[in-house]
């Protein structure tokens, strides 16, 4: 099975380095014999901050409006590198349910 290479682009103006070192090491950490690289990627644009899986985007801040929970990305990875893979706890859905009432 071929691994998979994510790039995360970053806006070093924004300084989000940091953030981006963060997701990195959490998605090494996750999904180490499913990724052959994570690369980051100092951005030229303004304010960019993207993640792409062999070259396909799949998840761009400004898009979504903002960043999401890290659990969140995670699941968008695995959708993408191993989508029968177990996250464990940052899989659990809420809480409550309608069952609840």
């Amino acid at each position: 099975m071929k691994k998979a290479s994510i790039v995360i682009e970053y806006c070093p103006k924004c300084h989000w380095l940091l953030r981006a070192a963060y997701m990195a090491q959490e998605f090494l950490t996750t999904f180490e014999s499913e990724l052959k690289e994570v690369t980051l990627q100092p951005s030229e644009v303004n304010g960019s901050y993207r993640i792409m899986i062999d070259g396909k985007t799949i998840f761009d801040r400004k898009e979504y409006g903002g960043f999401p929970e890290i659990k969140e990305l995670k699941q968008m990875i695995r959708d993408v590198v191993s989508p029968g893979k177990s996250l464990g706890h940052a899989d659990t859905k809420p809480h409550h349910s309608d069952e609840d009432n």
